[in-house]
């Protein structure tokens, strides 16, 4: 496998010997002072370029940061299509390592106010790019919800909640599972992640879906959160929606009042219709 080393000098040698590069960003976890170092990592790149069309008419020129096992351009895929102004190459290399490769237009760099919190100038050809602080986490660190998004984290929950239900009555497995490990958990790391901030001033960073909760939740509570996660079992699922349920429901009640908030009150009518239904 390429050290960190070997690939950085792959990507700025790249980019210094191709006159349409102009400046260059890395952002991620990989400039995340806050986050522990491993090979798994991704390079997350921005190449600030003259203009995209000679690099998009041969897609080749990626060839030479490595070979590849895998290489996925989102912005070219009818499933999932997109109408910004870049173009990314997302490469998985051979030896390991990944590449996360965004092409900006420098049209895009003269519109651009902000940059991402977690970002290093690597390159910059021409002084285009304003002095950055130090990479830190403000970006991504957990926001205090106002008293509007705490209640609609609630509805949302309990709403999708008899989703799950009724799928698991129907016995349509696929659509009952995407429920309740969709919306449902969505909302409930959300709610998590309030009850995480409110105990640290919301200065706390739990990483993309909830990621690094177990730092932060005390044992029991984290022994109770895996325990929310079900196999294909109808019974077990049905299991694993009450867990859920009444975690979400101790978690909110927690931060509710922590931060003087309204519960969401038709709570209480919910279960009692999620248990009938697995009753009848």
């Amino acid at each position: 496998m390429r050290t960190e080393q070997e690939m950085m000098s792959i990507i700025l040698s790249i980019a210094k010997n191709d006159e349409r590069i102009r400046a260059v960003l890395m952002n991620g976890s990989r400039v995340n002072p806050n986050v522990k170092k491993d090979r798994y990592q991704d390079f997350d790149i921005v190449y600030y370029v003259q203009e995209l069309n000679s690099f998009l008419a041969d897609h080749s020129w990626v060839n030479a940061f490595g070979e590849r096992i895998i290489m996925q351009m989102p912005d070219t895929m009818s499933l999932f299509p997109s109408d910004w102004p870049g173009f990314s190459y997302l490469m998985q290399f051979a030896d390991g390592n990944r590449i996360d490769l965004t092409l900006l237009p420098l049209e895009e760099l003269e519109k651009q106010s902000t940059f991402d919190s977690l970002s290093v100038i690597l390159l910059d050809k021409d002084k285009l790019l304003p002095p950055l602080p130090k990479p830190n986490e403000f970006d991504y660190i957990t926001k205090k919800p106002t008293t509007e998004e705490f209640l609609d984290c609630q509805n949302e929950f309990w709403w999708v909640a008899t989703y799950v239900a009724k799928g698991l009555k129907r016995f349509e497995l696929p659509y009952a599972k995407s429920m309740m490990e969709g919306p449902v958990r969505k909302m409930l790391v959300l709610i998590l992640d309030w009850y995480i901030g409110s105990n640290h001033s919301f200065m706390i960073n739990t990483g993309k879906d909830g990621k690094w909760l177990e730092n932060y939740l005390d044992k029991k509570l984290w022994e109770k959160f895996v325990s929310t996660y079900s196999n294909g079992d109808y019974q077990d699922i049905w299991r694993g929606l009450h867990t859920m349920c009444s975690l979400f429901e101790e978690i909110s009640e927690t931060v509710a009042k922590k931060m003087g908030y309204p519960i969401f009150s038709d709570y209480p009518k919910v279960m009692e219709y999620i248990n009938l239904l697995e009753k009848q």
